[in-house]
């Protein structure tokens, strides 16, 4: 038995089509209990520096270097790590442990594929920065930066969220929608960036058709952005790296000089998620998760605002085997975008025993499930039970990292009876294996156009009008 099967703990209520599934939740807590059990369990501490000085730090127990079972420790490490990563965002890991095991992921980012992708991505694209391995003594000093966000309906307003197998758009007067509208395309695969241009303005210019005028225009889109500018995005993938450079940079800049200079922000998609959860149901302390293309994430904080943190959830590790399903685009295994996602429903149509040409589009697939929900058959329910098992298991290990009492659930893959019954089965796994944590967290389902299109209406808040 290797060192790690220990820790691999069977879930009790296991997907249904996927028994093999061994979350990170029970991992995590099984390796931890070890080392408190060990009697002398090492304490190892993690500090993710953003550029802005932002540091976030984060203190776990690790087995002794002399047991049996030792060599675990890399893995759990790198796995936190990663988390860490992709959650919180930063350029700078500082690590407080021993010289082993700073080595160790010093060598992931370095020689694997799945740690090169963190590094350029987040490192090199994100912050700008090499990201870099460091070890320390100790921790350097906690610091965090919060803002509003959003929140603002005086006007006229457009919003509109970008997908990666729809775009949406609303037209809002005075916080009530007037227009709303969704729109298939294809963004990924594209390599001219007036694709991305045209698409925009096409549904710019419906909703202003339904408007008097236009004070300000808001945007949710997936991917990270600063300042209004994409840093990196599935959206743009097919983008030469030279014309991302030149023309998706400064995108939604070209596209504000269009409207006449008018107020024009744009956000992650994850954190309107939240925003629209936190202005629908008047509450803070929100997880946002929304299930579309991929798995779009946003958090707002206690106190009502949001954070500098990535929250890209779609990278985050959620399942510890190591034959789990394989994220195409980072190429790491056991990913949230693999379970929380239209790309979930995609891998289990044929496991489900559902037949479709494999050459279907995701959203196709995704429509012929609901199609099959909608007339009772079981393929279709097994396929939202094991979604819904997922995510009872993937929402207890979110969290031990983030403060929250509320997640808000909406997305393509939510739409319908099938969404209830992802919802059902996750608050059975709560209830089941993590009693404390389901009795004070609450699930909120906006409607279900609400759904679809809340996230355009709530980016419409975000422009502050002068």
């Amino acid at each position: 038995m290797d060192a790690l099967s220990p820790f691999l703990r069977p879930p009790a209520l296991a997907p249904t089509l996927d028994p093999e599934f061994r979350p990170a939740s029970l991992a995590v807590g099984a390796f931890e209990a070890a080392a408190k059990a060990s009697g002398r369990p090492l304490s190892v501490g993690l500090a993710v520096e953003q550029a802005d000085g932002s540091t976030f730090c984060f203190r776990r127990h690790f087995l002794p270097l002399d047991h049996p079972n030792a060599s675990a420790n890399g893995f759990f490490l790198e796995r936190l790590a990663k988390f860490l990563l992709w959650s919180r965002g930063g350029w700078r890991i500082q690590v407080d442990g021993p010289a082993a095991l700073v080595d160790s992921l010093k060598r992931y980012y370095q020689e694997t594929p799945t740690g090169r992708f963190d590094s350029e991505i987040i490192g090199d694209r994100v912050y700008e920065k090499p990201l870099t391995i460091e070890a320390v003594t100790a921790l350097p000093a906690e610091r965090a930066a919060t803002q509003a966000l959003g929140r603002h309906w005086k006007g006229c307003r457009i919003g509109f969220d970008l997908g990666g197998s729809d775009r949406k758009v609303a037209a809002v007067i005075d916080g009530e929608p007037v227009f709303t509208e969704e729109t298939v395309w294809d963004p990924v695969k594209q390599t001219d960036p007036q694709y991305h241009f045209d698409g925009i303005m096409d549904s710019l210019k419906k909703a202003a058709a339904h408007l008097p005028r236009v004070d300000a225009i808001g945007g949710s889109a997936a991917g990270v952005y600063v300042n209004n500018r994409p840093k990196v995005a599935s959206l743009y993938r097919g983008i030469p790296p030279a014309l991302f450079q030149t023309k998706i940079k400064n995108l939604f800049f070209d596209l504000k000089a269009a409207w006449g200079g008018i107020p024009f922000e744009v956000a992650n998609d994850g954190e309107v998620t939240a925003l629209a959860g936190s202005m629908a149901f008047q509450k803070n302390a929100v997880l946002g998760i929304a299930m579309g293309t991929s798995t779009a994430a946003g958090y707002v904080t206690p106190d009502g605002n949001i954070t500098s943190w990535l929250n890209e959830l779609a990278f985050v590790p959620v399942d510890y085997r190591p034959n789990g399903p394989r994220d195409e685009w980072s190429g790491d295994r056991g990913v949230g975008s693999q379970y929380f996602s239209q790309q979930a429903v995609g891998r289990l149509v044929s496991v489900a025993g559902i037949e479709a040409d494999p050459a279907m589009p995701l959203p196709e697939k995704l429509k012929l499930v609901q199609k099959l929900m909608a007339d009772g058959d079981p393929r279709a329910k097994r396929i939202y039970e094991t979604l819904g098992a997922y995510f009872g298991y993937g929402l207890a290990h979110f969290a031990t990292f983030y403060d929250c009492a509320h997640v808000l659930v909406l997305g393509r893959v939510m739409t319908g009876t099938g969404g209830e019954i992802i919802l059902e089965v996750a608050r059975a796994v709560l209830n089941q294996e993590f009693p404390e944590l389901s009795a004070r967290l609450q699930f909120h389902t906006p409607d279900e156009t609400s759904k679809r299109h809340g996230q355009a209406v709530a980016a419409a808040s975000l422009p502050q009008i002068p």
